[in-house]
């Protein structure tokens, strides 16, 4: 059977991120990838222009037609800016018995555009923490889960992610990309042991979708039957050369995406 990854996302309209970033991670790493839209966006690399949220009966309508046909392996979970979509997607991973979830608790943009009402907030940790094998906030959205202010260290990453943990989830990757200092750390907690992966921080304006990337990469080793710690190396791995590589793309004139295909398209 082929490893299969579905994504519940949001729609990127510049196909860095989101849905397009996430089937394009898919692609890179070789599993075969499916949707669920949870809301249209109007955006580019310099910003969100517009939100257009997909009717919750019509999210759930599509969990419900590719998980009726479809051998879902992993399932990636995104973008979910209002409480309707968050029950909607609750609901159907439960009909379905999904798993391996990983969650990425997105709220902001990359531009600093709101992806979260926060009235959602609430509605996020109660139905969808609680479901998910894996939660992979970054600094700022790990804060805002606990209402508590930015980590500054390594040591205050591990204690939010603990403190995450408690919220009912497996598994927390704390990503450090927000830090400063030379080196990228993220920290993964798992109830019973802590793991940490560092990468190399380059300096490049070219990050969007790095979030969205590196949490669908994660579910597609997932798909791949990888433990859990092995699937965030090769994630963070992935990642790092995405990254290194963003600048042989040459697309918009804000913030542009990472390279998801680094490793297949000729440099020249």
């Amino acid at each position: 059977m082929t490893a299969t990854v579905l994504t519940i996302a949001g729609s990127d309209s510049s196909g860095g991120a989101g849905i397009q970033g996430d089937l394009k991670t898919f692609s890179a790493l070789g599993v075969y990838g499916a949707s669920v839209i949870t809301a249209l966006t109007a955006q580019n690399t310099r910003g969100v222009a517009g939100v257009f949220d997909i009717p919750a009966d019509f999210v759930a309508a599509q969990i419900d037609a590719v998980f009726s046909d479809l051998a879902i392996a992993a399932t990636k979970i995104g973008m979910l800016s209002r409480a309707e979509t968050i029950e909607a997607v609750a609901a159907g991973l439960d009909r379905h018995a999904a798993t391996n979830i990983v969650l990425d608790p997105v709220m902001v943009a990359a531009s600093g555009d709101l992806l979260l009402r926060p009235d959602a907030l609430a509605t996020l940790k109660r139905l969808l923490i609680p479901r998910a094998l894996l939660v992979t906030p970054n600094l700022p959205e790990a804060a805002a889960l606990l209402g508590a202010p930015l980590a500054a260290d390594e040591a205050e990453m591990r204690a939010q992610g603990e403190a995450i943990l408690a919220l009912g989830c497996k598994a927390v990757l704390v990503k450090g990309g927000h830090g400063g200092g030379p080196q990228s750390v993220d920290i993964l907690v798992d109830g019973g042991s802590v793991h940490r992966y560092v990468a190399h921080r380059f300096k490049t304006q070219n990050t969007h979708g790095t979030g969205c990337a590196l949490s669908s990469a994660i579910a597609a080793g997932l798909a791949k039957d990888l433990p859990l710690a092995d699937a965030v190396a090769a994630a963070k791995d992935f990642i790092t050369g995405a990254i290194e590589a963003a600048h042989r793309l040459s697309v918009g004139k804000g913030g542009g995406p990472l390279h998801h295909f680094h490793a297949r398209w000729p440099k020249a």
